[in-house]
């Protein structure tokens, strides 16, 4: 919606009042603020063990386990790891295999098949290597089944499928000194061994379900969103779920999967109930397919220019011209035109006031937005999200406000409670119990829990120390991918390293810095590679200062997995993500690569 913002805003004559939104969000905050925060949620153990079975393969593989020598294994066949695999591929690493406990490539897009899946950040930028497989995605924002065949097509281009492991859980790794090698057990009883070990798990892997009352006694039917049950609903990723035509459906959770799902469960069930704790930012979506003749024209380079346009913008940068042009690059926009009318020579304090002016602005567009497209007035009001943009993950759509508008969908708004309860029958919440004949959670991964719990293995390196043992006071690192003690292993994740809106940006930033780093190795003959103490403790205490910057302001949001549910972990700020931002952390890992001497790394011929 850049057409409709007023680009010469100015900061004294606002049409809003800053004093008077802060206090509204402060209150909107504690509403939804829980003493148990994260531990509201439970694991995906006994009855609902079989949410994370697979649906989508049609028989087990049988093999015999695995007792062989790798160069290279990566855990994780999501982009991460494709990504890396491409990456040392291209650098000439011949001996390479993924595991990956799916059926095939893709990662969240192997398990996320709801209907009405899609990317919510550019498609351009998102899906990785798409210059390198000269491909060019046939829409804005692509759904889901074009990124998962990208998925294979990039196995397929690097021959990633040679030596895959799927349908194989990793469930320990132990570090060999003898031999310098690591010993991966399976849940297929393999003892497969590897010279090096990148773990790309993945930041949304794990899905978790509210700990609510009573979750158990439910009589019904009941799935969660990443295992999609179409037999029970009919109708495909498209949407078509024409089974549904005379069953009341409860979804709980109002996230960016929901977002996506509910208009096709509004359009095909008799009855909708959409429990909601906290809205959604609903911005304008506006996808569309993509010019054949600006796909055409796009010259050598095009793919990384906007990736680290987007980077740049989303990180509170300036650049020359916004090529993405959507509403996640629309609040820097706002930020350059304030600052171009005050002036560029300002101080740190004046370009926050700046920037969370430009925040207001924004998200009063976006609760207009919620007024202007729901007819009825509570609906549109419970509808609108009082918090700073970025508080949560913005989202993107043009059907699901409208879709609230149906007489047979009900917005069931739980003043950031939550539901209550679950019956034999149905939902309890603000003391009403809806009966329905399916419950469909929509309540995402875990984030804020420990490393090798979201993994789901532990490794024992050096001298028999598990990396939940060394962790238990928190992530400890250089430069987010090596951690001391545990030689040749390397991990893709936020902890430490880059946090970006676009996540496959990152990775492949990691996956270059990891190729250049075995690529040394193997030139140089070396046999481990493995972080100083001194470099990680210098790692995590510069970690550790940078995270106050953004303290204040993860303690005003509502609460979310941004900031651990509304209450700070007290390992947070160890186990946050660069504090100065993604761009100047790419820039260093640039520097310390052309620097060629591998400081912080012991190295053994």
């Amino acid at each position: 919606m850049s057409e409709t913002m007023n680009q010469n805003l100015d900061p004294d004559n606002l049409g809003f009042d800053p004093d008077q939104l802060r206090a509204k969000y402060l209150a909107e905050r504690d509403k939804r603020l829980r003493a148990d925060a994260n531990e509201q949620y439970q694991e995906v153990t006994g009855d609902f063990s079989h949410y994370i079975d697979d649906p989508y393969i049609e028989s087990v593989i049988e093999r015999e386990p695995l007792t062989d020598v790798t160069d290279v294994v990566i855990i994780g066949g999501g982009f991460g790891g494709l990504i890396t695999g491409a990456r040392l591929r291209e650098a000439g690493v011949k001996d390479i295999r993924i595991i990956e406990k799916g059926g095939d490539f893709g990662g969240t897009w192997y398990w996320n098949r709801y209907p009405g899946a899609a990317c919510d950040i550019e498609s351009y930028i998102y899906l990785p290597l798409c210059e390198e497989l000269g491909f060019v995605p046939k829409e804005k924002y692509t759904h889901a089944p074009e990124i998962l065949q990208h998925s294979r097509n990039i196995g397929n281009k690097y021959n990633l499928y040679e030596k895959a492991c799927f349908q194989t859980e990793v469930t320990g790794l132990e570090w060999d000194e003898s031999e310098s090698l690591w010993i991966i057990r399976t849940n297929r009883n393999d003892a497969m061994k590897a010279r090096y070990v990148v773990m790309s798990n993945g930041p949304l892997n794990r899905p978790k379900l509210p700990g609510i009352k009573g979750i158990s006694d439910y009589k019904g039917h009941t799935f969660h969103t990443s295992r999609w049950d179409y037999d029970y609903t009919g109708g495909g990723p498209e949407g078509g779920l024409n089974k549904l035509a005379d069953k009341r459906v409860a979804i709980i959770g109002t996230g960016a999967t929901a977002v996506q799902c509910v208009p096709h469960l509004g359009a095909g069930a008799k009855e909708l109930f959409v429990f909601q704790r906290t809205p959604s930012s609903i911005d304008v979506r506006n996808n569309r397919p993509t010019d054949p003749e600006w796909a055409a024209s796009l010259k050598p380079g095009w793919q990384k220019e906007r990736m680290e346009n987007f980077n740049t913008l989303t990180s509170g940068g300036i650049v020359e011209e916004d090529l993405i042009q959507d509403g996640w690059t629309e609040i820097i926009r706002n930020l350059i035109s304030m600052a171009n009318f005050r002036g560029t020579d300002l101080t740190p304090e004046e370009a926050g006031r700046l920037m969370e002016l430009a925040d207001f602005q924004k998200m009063e567009q976006v609760r207009a937005r919620a007024e202007e497209l729901v007819n009825d007035p509570d609906t549109a009001e419970a509808l609108k999200p009082w918090y700073r943009q970025f508080c949560k993950r913005p989202c993107f759509h043009d059907e699901y406000l409208p879709t609230f508008n149906r007489d047979n969908v009900h917005l069931i708004d739980t003043q950031g409670k939550g539901v209550e309860a679950i019956t034999e029958k149905g939902v309890v919440a603000n003391g009403v119990e809806y009966e329905v004949d399916c419950i469909i959670f929509a309540t995402g991964f875990e984030v804020g829990t420990d490393y090798t719990r979201r993994s789901g293995y532990d490794l024992t390196g050096r001298d028999g120390v598990k990396l939940s043992e060394k962790w238990s006071n928190g992530v400890r690192t250089f430069h987010g991918l090596h951690t001391h003690g545990f030689p040749n292993l390397f991990i893709i994740s936020n902890a430490q390293s880059a946090f970006t809106a676009n996540f496959p940006h990152a990775m492949d930033e990691q996956a270059k810095h990891i190729t250049y780093i075995l690529n040394y190795c193997q030139n140089s003959n070396v046999k481990t590679v493995e972080a100083s103490k001194e470099a990680e403790d210098a790692w995590v205490d510069e970690i550790i200062s940078l995270s106050r910057l953004n303290e204040s302001y993860q303690a005003s949001c509502t609460p979310g997995y941004y900031n651990n549910e509304g209450k700070p972990n007290p390992l947070s700020a160890q186990n946050s993500a660069y504090g100065k931002g993604p761009t100047p952390f790419f820039r260093l890992i640039a520097k310390w690569r052309e620097e060629g001497t591998l400081q912080g790394l012991n190295l053994s011929a």
